[in-house]
């Protein structure tokens, strides 16, 4: 009888270990290590902190009385195609996720169960009704609005008020939907695969798979010194006409939250890597340059200006706030600051919480 349990033994221990190197190592856009530092300054009375807890308290007690707006088809025609459909259904996504983020990220903070329950209901409604997205939108609407969607579920992953039956049913949405929109549209040539790979690295770290989180940090590291040229430009998104401004921040907000979930997944820095002379650093101090003088740009007369009022108030200077803390760059947080504290809304969800959640390399 003993050599049989012994064989099983082994067996069952391969397993494990055939188990245990498919798991990723990461907590996707907030680590443990990040929202203890976050909880510890708001007991602390720092005023920063709480100006942008308050701000996030005040958006997810509106979200508490919002329905969901979860679609079957989440069909999302071209924006220059039809662009009311495309606004109306993308904002079904867009508020949805928006609303989960939100309340997941608050119920992290405060411990109130009000919180956490109603990112679970959001989840489990685009978990159990959507079943696709369609149309010439639809994938790079979904990989980009349903991140917030991700980014809820990777924070409530662990908590038992989300209960393992909706879990699974929320993997298979991810498997059949979420994750379908990344891998059609990572491998493209501009924006749309930073989108397709941000996407894909949050579905990762959710489902526990190490081999496509890997595959992703390969795409991204493959094509950088093609995406961003020796003066930073970046040559898909700067001939954009007069969205070349916009769409330069639209395609490194995606890289650079790649390179964070990256960080936090592996330990790899992409964010001081150079490749063939370019890097993310370049691309960015190049954005910085032409965010404050719109005027100089180079690649077209006139283009649009950063954002400052609306639903994406503040573009990009989400994206340095984030990255001011990253480099620990002057230039950046002080472009930043006039917006502080920052709360990014309803169209996609890199830096959402940039004030409030600050990414730091080497620890907190």
């Amino acid at each position: 009888m003993g050599k049989p349990f012994l064989n099983n033994r082994i067996v069952g221990i391969i397993v494990i270990c055939v188990i245990a190197t498919t798991q990723v190592v990461g907590q996707g856009m907030h680590p443990l290590a990040q929202i203890k530092k976050v909880k510890a300054e708001i007991k602390s009375g720092n005023k920063t902190y709480l100006a942008a807890y308050q701000q996030l308290l005040e958006m997810a007690d509106s979200a508490l009385l919002k329905p969901n707006n979860a679609l079957n088809d989440f069909n999302v025609p071209g924006r220059y195609i039809d662009s009311t459909l495309h606004k109306k259904n993308s904002q079904s996504l867009q508020i949805d996720a928006f609303n989960a983020y939100c309340c997941a990220l608050a119920f992290r903070l405060s411990g109130k169960s009000v919180y956490g329950k109603k990112a679970c209901e959001l989840l489990n409604a685009w978990g159990s009704i959507n079943k696709k997205y369609s149309n010439n939108d639809g994938s790079l609407v979904m990989a980009y609005s349903g991140a917030g969607l991700l980014n809820a579920a990777i924070l409530m992953q662990q908590e038992s008020l989300w209960g393992k039956k909706d879990q699974l049913q929320f993997k298979e949405w991810v498997k059949n939907v979420y994750d379908k929109s990344a891998l059609e549209i990572r491998n493209r040539k501009n924006n749309w695969a930073d989108w397709g790979r941000y996407a894909s690295l949050l579905s990762s770290v959710f489902v526990g798979d190490t081999a496509e989180l890997n595959t992703n940090i390969q795409l991204i590291k493959s094509d950088i010194a093609l995406k961003i040229a020796a003066d930073g430009s970046m040559p898909e998104e700067t001939k954009r006409g007069d969205n070349g401004i916009w769409y330069t921040y639209f395609s490194l907000a995606p890289i650079t939250a790649s390179a964070w979930v990256i960080y936090n997944a592996t330990g790899e820095d992409l964010f001081h890597e150079e490749i063939q002379h370019a890097s993310l650093k370049k691309a960015l101090d190049y954005l910085l340059t032409y965010s404050k003088s719109p005027d100089s740009w180079p690649h077209f007369p006139h283009p649009h200006p950063p954002a400052t009022k609306g639903n994406l108030a503040g573009w990009p200077a989400n994206l340095f706030e984030a990255m001011g803390d990253i480099y620990q760059d002057a230039p950046m947080k002080e472009y930043a600051k006039k917006y502080t504290p920052i709360i990014y809304s309803r169209h996609h969800f890199a830096w959402t919480f940039p004030t409030l959640m600050p990414s730091l390399l080497g620890g907190y």
